[in-house]
C-alpha cells in the first residue's frame, strides 16, 4: 500500500510524525506538508501562484518527505500527480479536535476530502487539546488502533477520526454533531493602538448522543463516516419526484 501522509499545522508538527510512524507499518509513506500552518484553511487550493516543493527540514526515517508551499489541499494534488498508484490519503494529526461544523472549514479534514475528489480514501485525524500540547507517544497506542480499525475498510471513503486528549481505549462509530455555534468578533488592539479582530466559534447547544462531540468529551475515540454530496435529497426528492 502507497500512502500519502499530509496535515495543515504544517511539516514541523510532531503529530504529522506521529501519524506517519503508524502508517508506516501499513506500507511505503511519503509525506507532503505545508510550509507553514495552514489551520482552517478549509479546501482552499492556490491558484493565483505556483506551488514548489523542497525536500523536508525534518527526518521521516526511511521515508520520503516534503515541504510545500500551498494548502492541505494542494498538498494531497501535488503529491498525487508527482507519486502514482497512492491508495490512501491520512491527514493529521491535528493539534486541536475537528468535531460538528469545524469540518466546513478544517484544513485538515478537508485534505482527507481533497483525496476523494480524486477517487482515494482519506481519513482525517485530530486530537483535543488543553492548556499543555498533546502527549503522542502516549496517544500512538491509540493511533494505531484506530488505524487497525479503518484503513482496510475500503468501501468507507471518507473518515473524520477524533480523540480525546486522554483516550480511555472505546472506539465508538459516530455522525456530525449539528447542533448550533456562537459565531463572535472580538475585537482588540495591537500595541500600535490599531483594532484588530478575533472570529471565534463555540457550541451554544448540549451535545447530543452519539455525535462525534459527544464521544470526545466522554473519553472515547470517535470515528465518523462522511460523504462529498450535500444535496439536501427530501427537498432534491420533493421537486423532483426521483428517488436515490
Amino acid at each position: 500500500m502507497k500512502i500519502l501522509v499530509t496535515n495543515d499545522d504544517g511539516i514541523y508538527s510532531p503529530g504529522l510524525s506521529c501519524l506517519a510512524k503508524c502508517a508506516a507499518e501499513y506500507g511505503e509513506v511519503i509525506v507532503m506538508a505545508p510550509d507553514v500552518e495552514q489551520s482552517s484553511m478549509g479546501q482552499a487550493i492556490t491558484s493565483a501562484k505556483p506551488i514548489t516543493y523542497k525536500t523536508s527540514p525534518i527526518h521521516f526515517e526511511g521515508m520520503k518527505a516534503f515541504r510545500v508551499s500551498g494548502t492541505p489541499a494542494d498538498c494531497v494534488a501535488l503529491g498525487t500527480h508527482l507519486f502514482e498508484d497512492i491508495d490512501l490519503v491520512l491527514s493529521g494529526i491535528n493539534i486541536g479536535s475537528n468535531l460538528g461544523n469545524s469540518a466546513w472549514h478544517s484544513g485538515t479534514l478537508s485534505a482527507a476530502r481533497q483525496a476523494v475528489l480524486f477517487g482515494i480514501r482519506g481519513i482525517a485525524l485530530s486530537v483535543s487539546v488543553g492548556e499543555d500540547e498533546p502527549d503522542f507517544d502516549a496517544l500512538e497506542p491509540y493511533v494505531k488502533a484506530a488505524l487497525q480499525e479503518t484503513v482496510k475498510e475500503h468501501e468507507m471513503e471518507l473518515l473524520n477520526i477524533n480523540f480525546p486528549r486522554h483516550p480511555q481505549g472505546d472506539i465508538v462509530w459516530t455522525c456530525q454533531s449539528i447542533r448550533h455555534y456562537d459565531g463572535k468578533v472580538i475585537q482588540q488592539q495591537d500595541p500600535m493602538g490599531r483594532d484588530h479582530y478575533w472570529f471565534t466559534v463555540f457550541p451554544i447547544e448540549e451535545v447530543e448522543e452519539g455525535t462525534d462531540r459527544w464521544a470526545v468529551k466522554n473519553g472515547k475515540t470517535s470515528i465518523t463516516p462522511m460523504i462529498l454530496d450535500l444535496t439536501n435529497n427530501r427537498i432534491w426528492e420533493n421537486k423532483t419526484g426521483n428517488k436515490i
